[in-house]
């Protein structure tokens, strides 16, 4: 199946490893099994909240 890594330096998290230097980023494997049952529940949960968020920022916008 399809294998979602972290993008890398420049997607903004950063992991704090205990070194004295806050630039350096480390970069953070994440290993997330797209084909799971479990994985397409959480997405399309995550998903439908999302879309209410962004229906109750339009209505309540400018």
């Amino acid at each position: 199946g399809l294998r979602q890594a972290g993008t890398g330096a420049g997607d903004g998290r950063t992991r704090a490893a205990g070194s004295g230097d806050p630039k350096k980023v480390e970069e953070e494997e994440i290993d997330i099994d797209l084909s799971a049952p479990e994985t397409e529940r959480a997405a399309l949960a995550i998903q439908g909240k999302f879309r209410r968020f962004q229906k109750q920022k339009k209505e309540s916008g400018p």
